[in-house]
């Protein structure tokens, strides 16, 4: 493992949320953002409502400089973000979950605990200076962000659609 597991699960919940702005869309409707809550493990306040919808993809540019910055770029966005939402790191624990860190109340809005669990997230990343760790997707058609969390550092696609289509056009260059 790369990073605690509550890295781990914000920096995926994250990436997803980034690359549901892709076409086509993958969060436009409340269903979606309540696959996307159950998906992540989220706990807490979740009102499921249009409101919440439009805050949460209206965090995806955003949380997509964070994760695409140069390193002190990313840092300074972090503080940003932690000083907005006035976070307050604190370990607890609750089932499955053996000890780890919430920085914001479970009942502050989704979309504020989104963006503090990733900004989080991104101390570990910056701290570690794993930044290759995030990369653009090396489909050219796609911007998608991947997340390498692989021992070998292998990944580089977003998507196994991205990495299938390419290994495709591959092949059928081979094959001419």
């Amino acid at each position: 493992m790369t990073f605690a597991h509550d890295t781990e699960a914000a920096l995926l919940s994250a990436v997803e949320l980034v690359n549901s702005a892709a076409e086509p869309d993958t969060l436009t409707e409340i269903g979606q953002l309540d696959a996307f809550f159950t998906k992540h493990g989220f706990t807490g306040a979740h009102k499921g409502d249009a409101e919440e919808l439009r805050a949460i993809r209206a965090m995806r540019a955003p949380l997509r400089a964070m994760l695409t910055s140069d390193r002190d770029t990313a840092a300074r966005l972090v503080n940003e973000t932690l000083a907005e939402h006035r976070a307050l790191p604190q370990l607890v624990r609750h089932d499955p979950l053996d000890y780890h860190i919430h920085a914001v109340d479970s009942e502050a809005p989704f979309p504020v605990r989104i963006a503090v669990e990733t900004a989080m997230a991104m101390i570990d990343v910056i701290r570690s200076d794993e930044l290759s760790r995030l990369a653009i997707c090396a489909d050219s058609t796609c911007d998608g962000i991947v997340l390498d969390l692989s021992r070998n550092r292998s990944r580089i696609y977003c998507s196994v659609a991205c990495g299938n289509r390419n290994a495709a056009a591959a092949y059928r260059a081979r094959r001419r």
